[in-house]
């Protein structure tokens, strides 16, 4: 019986091993601790792509077969561009590339920008004696509004184009974004997406900074831009504009475009001159960006920086456009700026001091 009893036990515990070799091993499951590192990704895993910048949406133009390479001997100006618009080319320059500071050309960003994100332009905006008061006392230039007068935005940007006003670019600034160097951040975020490589800017008026610069080159593709939008196109290329009548104004006030006043009476032939924008600092010289039309529907662009004085900016503009068509004499040996006694260039059909595009920074 005993051994009846011992077989069984024997044949049972057989049977018990040969059932747990036959089951798959079971791992034991252990929890990860807090601050274990993440999982590495394998290889099998698709890597992260680095962000990529979207395309630029200009393209620095090419020098034209024609291209003229102009000198002191044809304008006053050190730096100096023509742009033909539709083919993206130079057909002339002079040190095209150096970097220039752009005084009140700096307007021609400020105007886009403040287009673009301009809701309506029949908002107002009341003027501040802490916009005024540091610009009267710098004597700068200003559309002409006063303390407490409350006006359009539609105004303000035309006081920023036509008599380069100080006034009005900081009270655009302050509406838009609270301050001028908040609005300057939106310029410099534009100067990226267009692709303008040399370009910088530090505040909205084009006052002199180290920091605030740009080129001819570069200046003319903005202003290929600023020309794609129809507010800036129409607002830049306006010889007159009366604004909305106000308590302190109530025949409103009569703006004149820097750029127009200069050419009256003045033509190049077979072209139009369309748009345009002055600058002048001390260390800018007298500037000119101006964007025309020829008679076969073609279009231009013509930047001059740094001339002795603002009617060669203007002289120096029509010699340039003159070589599309020959419809304005080019010099050929151009007489030196005559100087007084500190060395600043006089020019004798100066008539007043030009003092429009003086600009200081935001209160």
């Amino acid at each position: 019986m005993i051994g009846v009893l011992c077989g069984f036990i024997v044949v049972v515990f057989i049977i018990v091993l040969l059932t747990q070799t036959g089951k798959p091993k079971v791992e034991q499951q252990l929890s990860p601790a807090a601050n274990a590192q993440a999982p590495v990704a394998t290889q099998t895993e698709a890597p992260t792509e680095a962000p990529t910048e979207p395309p630029a949406l200009l393209t620095y133009p090419t020098p034209a077969d024609n291209l003229t390479e102009l000198t002191a001997s044809n304008i006053s100006s050190e730096h100096a561009v023509l742009l033909d618009v539709e083919n993206n080319t130079v057909l002339a320059q002079r040190d095209p590339d150096a970097r220039i500071y752009p005084a009140s050309m700096t307007k021609i960003m400020t105007l886009l920008v403040a287009a673009e994100h301009i809701e309506n332009m029949d908002d107002t905006f009341t003027m501040t004696y802490e916009i005024i008061a540091p610009l009267i006392e710098a004597e700068a230039s200003r559309a002409g509004f006063e303390e407490g007068e409350t006006v359009s935005l539609k105004d303000l940007m035309y006081g920023i184009a036509l008599p380069s006003g100080a006034d009005a670019t900081t009270a655009i600034a302050i509406y838009l974004c609270g301050s001028e160097d908040e609005f300057v951040k939106l310029m410099n975020e534009k100067v990226e997406e267009l692709g303008l490589k040399n370009t910088h800017f530090t505040n909205a008026s084009g006052l002199y900074d180290p920091n605030h610069y740009s080129t001819a080159t570069d200046i003319a593709m903005l202003m290929s831009a600023v020309m794609e939008n129809d507010t800036c196109r129409e607002i830049l290329g306006t010889y007159q504009y009366t604004t909305t009548a106000t308590e302190q104004h109530p025949e409103g006030i009569l703006l004149e475009s820097t750029m127009y006043s200069r050419m009256y009476g003045n033509e190049v032939t077979g072209i139009s001159i369309d748009a345009g924008k002055t600058g002048y600092t001390d260390e800018a010289g007298n500037c000119l960006v101006s964007y025309a039309t020829d008679t076969e529907g073609k279009h231009f662009i013509a930047v001059t920086a740094k001339g002795p004085t603002y009617w060669r900016a203007v002289f120096d503009t029509f010699a340039i456009y003159g070589l599309i068509h020959n419809g304005y004499p080019m010099p050929t040996d151009l007489s030196p700026v005559e100087t007084d006694e500190n060395g600043s260039a006089v020019d004798p059909t100066d008539t007043f001091t030009d003092t429009t595009d003086t600009a200081v920074p935001a209160a």
